[in-house]
């Protein structure tokens, strides 16, 4: 069983940044792929970047592409976003999940674990 909980959200005006941190309980982090979701009002939960267990593989969404960072410390059982030129449409609240599989997937029926999510708001 693996816990998430996620911090770090906040408001912030366009161009601004964020960094999100998601904290993991258990001692099998390491082999957990990661990835960050996120859910605007009246929308579905949709992908936003996710890393493999040693974080090598990241993957994002073109949305975000150049603009977010998805990092790992498995030292410290944790995973990053890092979030820069934020725009009002980035705003909604991040989630970080897990799953043990063998590559990113940008479903979120692929991640067995999820956090409570951490609000992230852009003013214009």
């Amino acid at each position: 069983q693996v816990q998430l909980v996620e911090s770090g959200g906040g408001l912030v005006q366009a161009g601004g940044s964020l960094r999100l941190s998601c904290a993991a309980s258990g001692r099998t982090f390491n082999t957990y792929v990661m990835g960050w979701f996120r859910q605007a009002p009246g929308k579905n939960r949709e992908f936003v970047a996710g890393i493999g267990w040693n974080g090598d593989t990241t993957r994002y969404a073109d949305s975000v592409k150049g603009r977010f960072t998805i990092s790992r410390d498995n030292a410290k059982n944790t995973v990053y976003l890092q979030m820069n030129s934020l725009t009002p449409e980035d705003t909604a609240v991040y989630y970080c999940a897990g799953g043990r599989l063998i590559a990113v997937v940008v479903t979120t029926s692929g991640y067995a674990y999820w956090g409570q999510g951490t609000q992230v708001t852009v003013s214009s």
